[in-house]
């Protein structure tokens, strides 16, 4: 899985691991959240791509946790069960980061949620991608409802994610986001290689 604040370059590192497992014969399934199925994309859209009606810190809480139970059933499980590679673009820790920091909802109660949507199904790894705010929404050409939020929010969120990595070193690896996207690449993928050992 991989999180980090928004314009810490995720998108672009998920698809240098997806070539880079696919020329090892590895099967990938790849996925994001929210938006990772069908319904789950109406539910992105009503989360981050519109301004119609307000969304309150706790139905959003409610519908990262409801895209992601979707995304748990429908795609992530049914492919760990054959033996597959899953690949994500965000997870469980970016509601804790986000919904339980940045809304101050409280980190554990989001965790209990996001858990029990999951099946308490959690990453053998989770790349962080670590960015400072300024420079990550820097990097955005387009903005969504969430990226809108202020500096500051966004500084508690990626110190959340920073908090998260030292909590669960086992399953963590933190990566400056400023290092060139090779790199970057090459350290994810070796790390891959030595969890699958």
């Amino acid at each position: 899985m991989f999180e980090g604040g928004d314009g810490a370059g995720k998108s672009t590192q998920v698809k240098k691991l997806t070539n880079n497992l696919e020329k090892l014969n590895e099967t990938i399934v790849l996925t994001r959240e929210p938006g990772g199925t069908e319904l789950g994309l109406k539910i992105r859209e009503i989360l981050l791509d519109q301004d119609e009606f307000e969304v309150t810190p706790r139905m959003e809480a409610l519908l990262f946790a409801a895209d992601r139970s979707i995304n748990m059933s429908q795609v992530i499980k049914p492919a760990l069960e054959k033996g597959n590679v899953v690949i994500a673009d965000r997870h469980i820790d970016s509601s804790i980061a986000y919904q339980g920091v940045g809304r101050e909802l409280g980190a554990q109660t989001i965790e209990d949620i996001s858990r029990w949507a999951v099946q308490d199904i959690v990453p053998d790894l989770t790349v962080l991608l670590d960015v400072n705010a300024a420079t990550g929404q820097s990097r955005l050409q387009k903005k969504d409802r969430l990226d809108r939020e202020s500096e500051l929010f966004h500084e508690k969120v990626n110190q959340a994610f920073r908090d998260l990595a030292t909590k669960n070193p086992e399953r963590y690896i933190v990566i400056d986001a400023s290092k060139p996207i090779d790199e970057i690449a090459e350290l994810v993928l070796n790390t891959f290689k030595a969890k699958r050992k």
